[in-house]
């Protein structure tokens, strides 16, 4: 397994990735599959999105296939570009229990400890999302607030933990 930041040219790798996760765990994203679906030109999208600056997007590679993802995207404005958001966390789950998820939140995290100014990373989950919780407390996150119905699909809420780790 190997852990690297993308950039342009992973962007068709993304893309079928991005659509899995959002069919296999959409109470989790804040966008759906549906939505995905409809944009157009996605991979140029991505493309542009991956080689953006200030949004980092470290990928799991098991041989060619990319198997996980997170993003990690720091603010712009003046009075908040101390903080960046941990957003698109996933790993398919085939390769789930072997440690990548933590492997990608600790290329996140020592990027953002590397990167002069960054002094808090943000994240939120699904409340529901025990494992993922876990795995972010056990990061170093705390938790600080929760926002309730933060997400509806289908008719049924799902509440977000909002959680921090200042470097």
């Amino acid at each position: 397994m190997e852990i690297i930041l993308l950039n342009e040219t992973h962007a068709e790798d993304y893309w079928s990735l991005r659509l899995e996760m959002l069919k296999q765990s959409p109470e989790s994203f804040g966008s759906s599959y549906e939505e995905a679906l409809k944009r157009k030109n996605p991979i140029e999208r991505i493309a542009e999105r991956l080689s953006y600056e200030g949004s980092f997007t470290f990928g799991c590679f098991s041989g060619n296939q990319l198997v996980g993802t997170v993003t990690m995207v720091r603010e712009e404005g003046l009075k908040m570009n101390h903080k960046a958001s941990i957003y698109a966390m996933y790993v398919t789950p085939s390769h789930r229990g072997k440690g990548l998820a933590r492997g990608l939140m600790e290329a996140a995290v020592n990027l953002a400890k590397k990167t002069n100014g960054i002094e808090q990373l943000l994240i939120t989950v699904v409340t529901t999302n025990q494992t993922a919780r876990g795995l972010y407390h056990s990061c170093g996150f705390k938790p600080y607030g929760t926002e309730k119905r933060a997400l509806k699909q289908n008719g049924e809420y799902f509440d977000e933990e909002l959680m921090v780790l200042f470097l």
